[in-house]
């Protein structure tokens, strides 16, 4: 079985995490390999994935991917697999974690659920957005499984957009943004915007103004059948950017839009056990959470 690893360089444990990983594997019969950028964290050398000519194999080649961190790395390790519909094990060394379901204590059963087949996987839409130049020419095309965000760049400054939805113009948006999120998005920055929380399961995209200047600017939830296109309108486009999953982005010239839609290639999740995602959503989020109330009783 061939897993891939993806890691966060930023935790203090994730060489040991990976030490105990590389343990573990082998007599499971998991052949791992590591993005590029773990080759230092490793005991022994690790062959690599990828798409460049040192990789030992290509994303798609991939039996499933482990990601050591939190929900941002589990994001990047989607986009390391380029469309590729492999199942994805997020391992949470952080504190929230929505998007795993794992820990560094569940690591063996977790593996033994992956070579067993004794998971669940969730198939999340994802989105595609390309950046189109004023002559029509894409710039730049980029997937993201949470969320697209036009923003200020340098200090914050209000940004003033015109949003069509299939061709038809939804009004001017003026505020310090705007983000679009797929339904794994929704409980990600649209959510801390004001956005409202979408099920998984619901074919759907939010468009989410960020400390919109006007009270009749609200979220939008929309069709993921459609396509949203957002343009910035005249004397309005300087230092302007576009962000996929807050991670990666692009400056946005004169002139130019963004196109966004469904992505036709899902990301695939793993889940263990059978907390689904209402259950998660209440412990990490801690919906109806009243003990410091009961506690001052």
């Amino acid at each position: 079985m061939k897993v891939g690893v993806v890691g966060n360089p930023r935790y203090a444990n994730l060489a040991a995490v990976l030490h105990q990983l590389a343990r573990e594997a082998p007599g499971r019969g998991i052949d791992l390999y590591g993005e590029p950028r773990l080759g230092q964290f490793w005991e022994q050398p690790v062959p690599t994935f990828g798409c460049g000519d040192g990789a030992a194999v290509a994303p798609e080649a991939l039996d499933a991917l482990l990601t050591f961190g939190g929900d941002g790395t589990l994001l990047r390790g989607a986009r390391s697999l380029v469309g590729a519909e492999v199942p994805v094990l997020g391992v949470n060394l952080g504190r929230v974690g929505f998007l795993t379901t794992a820990t560094r204590d569940t690591l063996g059963d977790a593996l033994d659920a992956l070579v067993a087949g004794t998971y669940t996987t969730e198939r999340r839409s994802a989105l595609v957005a390309s950046v189109v130049d004023l002559d029509g020419t894409p710039r730049r095309t980029q997937s993201a499984l949470n969320d697209v965000v036009i923003h200020k760049g340098g200090v914050a400054r209000v940004i003033r957009v015109n949003v069509y939805i299939d061709g038809e113009n939804v009004g001017p948006y003026s505020g310090d943004g705007i983000v679009i999120a797929s339904p794994t998005g929704s409980t990600a920055y649209s959510l801390s915007a004001g956005g409202p929380i979408v099920l998984p399961g619901v074919e759907a995209m939010v468009v989410t103004p960020i400390c919109a200047h006007t009270l009749a600017v609200r979220p939008l939830v929309v069709p993921s059948s459609v396509r949203i296109v957002v343009e910035p309108m005249p004397d309005w486009a300087d230092d302007l950017l576009v962000s996929f999953d807050g991670q990666t982005g692009i400056t946005l010239s004169t002139g130019a839009r963004v196109e966004v839609e469904r992505s036709a290639r899902p990301v695939c999740l793993v889940r263990i056990g059978r907390h689904g995602f209402l259950t998660r959503m209440r412990q990490k989020l801690h919906w109806g959470d009243l003990s410091e109330r009961e506690a001052k009783r």
